[in-house]
């Protein structure tokens, strides 16, 4: 049984899901000190978006021990499916850092570092959690579509996260109020040219998301510990 468990959850992936799980309590200690300190609840909302950035690295976890062990391929779809939803959680947590503003009881230089911390966080999450799902791909539909889907994914997730951070919508209301959400975004696809504004914020994020990602795959790709993920 161990011996399973040691060849689905690999003691490189054990030392990531590690190091990231120290880097979030580290946000989270900085959020407690915070709120002990001003004796308010003032940004316990970093707390439940970085819950919301564990959801899709989770997921990525389980969809790539399962694609690992022959899971047959309508048993990932859904999982996909899933981790697609909820994968624009991750990322968003860079947006938090509009929050940071001087004044107030605590200095300015202490919220840049919660803020950055807990952005930290989650771009790893979120990147980490597409690295393993385009590793899956990659062995399913080949290298060039694998990488086509990264770019589709990170296109649909920064639309996402405008949706999130400037609609206020979430990841549930796909579910919860899909109509309302389907309205909003065909009036944006039926005439993008008429909507600058969240195109703009789209095709910026996307530009930003790929290039980190780019980065985090190429020191994947160059250490042989690393690369062991794919394999």
């Amino acid at each position: 049984m161990v011996a399973h468990l040691r060849s689905s959850f690999s003691d490189r992936r054990i030392a990531i899901v590690a190091s990231l799980a120290l880097l979030t309590l580290f946000a989270l200690a900085m959020l407690g000190a915070r709120v002990a300190y001003t004796g308010s609840r003032g940004h316990s909302g970093v707390s439940w978006n970085l819950f919301l950035a564990w959801i899709p690295f989770a997921l990525s976890l389980l969809i790539y021990a399962r694609a690992k062990a022959g899971t047959p391929l309508r048993v990932l779809l859904p999982l996909g499916a899933l981790w697609l939803v909820f994968f624009p959680n991750a990322p968003y947590l860079v947006t938090d850092l509009k929050h940071v503003a001087p004044g107030g009881r605590v200095p300015l230089l202490y919220d840049v570092l919660l803020f950055a911390s807990s952005a930290w966080a989650g771009l790893l999450l979120g990147l980490t959690s597409l690295f393993l799902i385009h590793a899956v791909v990659r062995r399913l539909i080949g290298a060039l579509n694998a990488w086509a889907l990264v770019v589709g994914v990170l296109a649909l997730s920064s639309f996402g996260i405008y949706l999130g951070r400037v609609h206020r919508w979430n990841s549930w209301d796909v579910v919860v109020h899909p109509g309302p959400l389907a309205r909003q975004i065909g009036s944006g696809l039926l005439d993008p040219l008429s909507h600058p504004r969240p195109l703009g914020l789209t095709v910026l994020f996307t530009s930003f998301l790929l290039a980190s990602y780019v980065v985090l795959y190429s020191f994947a790709r160059l250490s042989p510990e690393w690369d062991a993920l794919e394999r």
